[in-house]
């Protein structure tokens, strides 16, 4: 499997495992055949890129939907709606042709990105892929939705931030191009997560304090109310059922989940280790407060910008302290936002001096509280003076260095 081209999905291998156990044939049997469809596609990707002769072109980011009719051949899928097309009598082309839209709108509105690539990709999405398929792909050129099983998953152009989750894979792949394994490979699930989330609000124009902050809370499990595939706010907490038994992600570093850089072993946990950076982001924005695209989004977006394929969680974490002081300034309340969000995860910042202590640690409880802004206007206020302190030294330097060339 390619290190840096993977097929990408919404829905982690461990949930459908645990549904090949469940009492239901025809569950089983849908999460069989998800597992077996994704497997086929990572191995066909440059394949299937070159059948539907559409995935690479410039297209001033144009959307078009396509009707599969069950099939797992893109060849035969159909136009079932175009940019300029009127309004299809079928939902799930509707769902999907919208959520494409108002993914692209976001990234262009709020970070100025011209489509997927920033060269007006295309947006190719496939509705009715295959027979009860539980997932949602994007596999580097178009996104593919399943219909569900109608039991465990509803059809998966339901939910927008699955849209701006999948989408973001291929953000990412034009930026940092973050590696799919281990580390690397969770910062990339999480990229997914923050900016998919993000749609969300923005489209609701909601604040931090008024987002759910739940993935696929949509699609996932329509019979049982309140869960989702995982919760940024409190990863481990998404659900808990007899069905799938308990969200397995961590929520610290020192709960990281270690697996085989396998297939098998989620390429490394990624899907597991991506609440770490989810919780941080979460934490980060509430620190900042308003809505979570704008100060807090942006740092995460340039970050991404800036960051390298084989990046680790350390290095992203030292970025986004980096970022947010070349957006915001050294000393800002972003910037201590930012120190205070890794550190709920017990992730320290390298670029901060040795001399300055990090904050205290706090429970997040959605809605901010005297403690957090104590702990943050402490640390805006060390920050800045450290950072005067750092100039005056520089200037005593430069006077020093003149005098001794005299």
């Amino acid at each position: 499997m390619s290190r840096t081209r993977p097929i990408n999905c919404i829905i982690p291998p461990y949930i459908l495992e645990k549904l090949m156990e469940n009492g239901d044939g025809e569950v089983r049997q849908a999460a069989l055949d998800t597992l077996l469809t994704t497997a086929r596609l990572r191995g066909e990707r440059s394949v299937r890129r070159g059948l539907t002769g559409l995935s690479a072109a410039p297209g001033n980011s144009r959307r078009t939907v396509f009707d599969c009719d069950h099939s797992e051949d893109l060849s035969d899928a159909v136009v079932a709606r175009s940019e300029d097309g009127p309004e299809s009598a079928d939902e799930a082309v509707n769902r999907a042709f919208d959520a494409l839209g108002l993914t692209r709108d976001f990234y262009k509105e709020v970070y100025q990105r011209n489509s997927i690539d920033d060269h007006g990709m295309r947006l190719n999405g496939f509705v009715h892929y295959g027979v009860r398929i539980n997932n949602a792909f994007w596999d580097g050129g178009e996104m593919l939705f399943g219909d569900g099983d109608g039991v465990e998953f509803s059809n998966l152009t339901g939910s927008l931030d699955v849209v701006g989750h999948e989408l973001t894979h291929g953000v990412t792949e034009h930026t940092s191009n973050f590696e799919y394994h281990n580390q690397s490979g969770a910062l990339n699930e999480s990229l997914s997560d923050v900016f998919g989330s993000l749609v969300k609000q923005w489209a609701m124009k909601q604040t931090v304090e008024e987002a759910d902050w739940l993935i696929g809370a949509d699609v996932w499990t329509p019979g049982i109310a309140g869960d989702a595939l995982r919760s940024m706010k409190a990863p481990g907490t998404a659900y808990d059922n007899p069905l799938v038994g308990k969200d397995p992600q961590p929520d610290r570093m020192s709960r990281f989940v270690h697996l085989p850089d396998t297939p098998r072993g989620d390429n490394g946990g990624v899907h597991y280790n991506s609440g770490i950076p989810n919780k941080a982001f979460y934490a980060t924005a509430m620190g900042i407060g308003g809505f979570g695209w704008e100060h807090s989004g942006r740092l995460w977006y340039e970050a991404l910008r800036a960051s390298r394929p084989r990046d680790k969680f350390q290095d992203f974490a030292d970025m986004t302290f980096q970022q947010a002081g070349r957006l915001f300034g050294v000393g800002s309340p972003e910037q201590a936002a930012v120190v205070a969000g890794w550190h709920e995860v017990e992730i320290q910042i390298t670029g901060v001096p040795p001399g300055l202590t990090q904050p205290r640690s706090f429970a997040v409880n959605g809605h901010g509280g005297a403690g957090r802004e104590a702990d943050l206007a402490a640390l805006t206020r060390q920050i800045a003076t450290l950072s005067d302190k750092v100039t005056g030294l520089a200037k005593e330097v430069a006077t020093l260095k003149v005098k001794g060339s005299r």
